[in-house]
This record gives C-alpha cells, sequence and structure tokens, in this order.
C-alpha cells in the first residue's frame, strides 16, 4: 500500500509539473516568457513559483559565463566520468531515479526523518542553483518538481554541461574550467583520463579530496571513479589500471 501511495504521488507531482512546464503545447509557455522577473527573497513563494513557470531565464540568471564551456570542449571521459560516479542511470531516468527513491524512502520512512537521498544529477543541478541544504520534505518536494522541470525544458547534454560548468570542485574552483586550470594548469580539452577521473571525484567532498589537501585522498577517490566507469563500460580494466598509475602534474 505504501509502495502504491508512493508511486500515485510521483504521477501526481510529474503531471503538475508537466502541466506547469506547459508540456503537450500548453499555456503556460506562453505566459512565462512575460512573466517579469522576481526580485526579493528567493525563497519566497513568487520566487518559486517563477522558478517553475520561467526556469530558463530562473537558469540563465544564475549562471556565470565568463567560464562557462561547452560541452563539445569537454572531453568525453570527463563526461563519463562524472556521470559514472554521481548518477551512472543519468540518461535513463526522467530527472528521478525511481529505485533510489525506493530505497532510500525506505529508509527515511523507518527513521522518520530524511536520512539518506537518491539525488541524480538533474537534482543536484537545481538544489546547487537555487536550494538551500536543509533537509525537510518541504524542500525536497520542491527539488523534485524542479528536477522534472529542468528534465522537460531542456536535453540530457543541456543538463550535463550545465552541472559541469555549476559544481563546485574546491579550492574555489566552480565549474569545469576554473577546475581544469587550479589543478592542471590547462583547458578542459586537453584533460587526460587520470586527471578527468580525479577531478570528477571532488564534487562529492571537495574539502577531503583535493589534491592539495590531501593528496593520497584524492587518489583513492580517483581509483572509485575508475572503478565505476570501468563497471559500467565506459573503459576497460586495463585502462582503468593504466590511469590509476598514471603521474598527476599538478599546478602547484
Amino acid at each position: 500500500m505504501r509502495s502504491g501511495k508512493f508511486w500515485l504521488f510521483l504521477i501526481i507531482v510529474f503531471v503538475a509539473a508537466f502541466a506547469w512546464a506547459g508540456g503537450g503545447g500548453g499555456l503556460m509557455p506562453k505566459i512565462a516568457p512575460k512573466l517579469p522577473a522576481v526580485t526579493g527573497d528567493a525563497d519566497s513563494a513568487l520566487a518559486r513559483i517563477h522558478r517553475v513557470l520561467a526556469l530558463k531565464s530562473a537558469v540563465a540568471a544564475t549562471i556565470e559565463r565568463k567560464n562557462y564551456i561547452p560541452l563539445k570542449d569537454i572531453p568525453l571521459t570527463m563526461q563519463q566520468a562524472i556521470i559514472a560516479v554521481e548518477d551512472h542511470r543519468f540518461y535513463k531516468h526522467i530527472g528521478l531515479d525511481i529505485e533510489g527513491i525506493l530505497r532510500a524512502s525506505l529508509v527515511n520512512l523507518q527513521s522518520g526523518a530524511i536520512e539518506e537521498g537518491a539525488s541524480t544529477i538533474t537534482q543536484q543541478l537545481v538544489k546547487n542553483l537555487f536550494l538551500t541544504t536543509d533537509k525537510t520534505w518541504g524542500r525536497k518536494l520542491e527539488e523534485v518538481v524542479l528536477a522534472l522541470d529542468m528534465e522537460l525544458r531542456y536535453s540530457k547534454e543541456e543538463i550535463l554541461e550545465i552541472y559541469l560548468n555549476t559544481i563546485y570542485f574546491g579550492s574555489g574552483a566552480k565549474g569545469i574550467g576554473p577546475a581544469s586550470g587550479i589543478y592542471f594548469a590547462k583547458k578542459p580539452a586537453d584533460l587526460t583520463l587520470a586527471e578527468s577521473a580525479l577531478l570528477a571525484g571532488l564534487p562529492n567532498a571537495p574539502s577531503l579530496y583535493s589534491p592539495y589537501v590531501d593528496l593520497n585522498a584524492a587518489r583513492q577517490r580517483q581509483a572509485i571513479v575508475l572503478a565505476a566507469m570501468n563497471r559500467y563500460g565506459y573503459i576497460g580494466p586495463a585502462t582503468a589500471q593504466e590511469a590509476r598509475q598514471a603521474p598527476l602534474k599538478l599546478a602547484k
């Protein structure tokens, strides 16, 4: 019964988000572009509604374009590394990982609190762009609605591109462009597999895995990323082993 109600809840949220986003030629696409910009408290009810109805405008207002790197200039190995370690079902889900949600929901229901998450790359993106880190049901619901809305309005490639340009890699580096320069003194296009795997491991805990803080921890995390890439078929075991053993020439 609980499982059935949970699925019904997800369907209701999805339909609502689809309608608000203007799916199927609805009215909202005609209205949303005309909505005035919302200023003031970003957590106000008006600001939250505006984010859903005019999501693309809200996203554009939060992105720093100075160091923005198009996806075509980010190595495929970097893209695969981040997907393998953060959200290996990225190209298969609608913004929510249902299997992960069911598992996390069971843990949370048993504890009576939000103790475990199942965030996809899309959920992480909307959280980083718009939301606080508060572990409340209201904030989680808003995250779900925005993630579904994001998937309706953007392609997977666009979502991945924005994600890679907005996540924090530590050492003051927000986005793959600054991170490539700060850690390896090079452009993202020139990253090797070993370097990509190391960078992909940083967003999980930048203060712990930064090679400038603890090179051994960074290497261990890099090995986890390479193992995930091997597990999900992006690279073979020999290539993973070679990358684990490859020397790293840090910028400082």
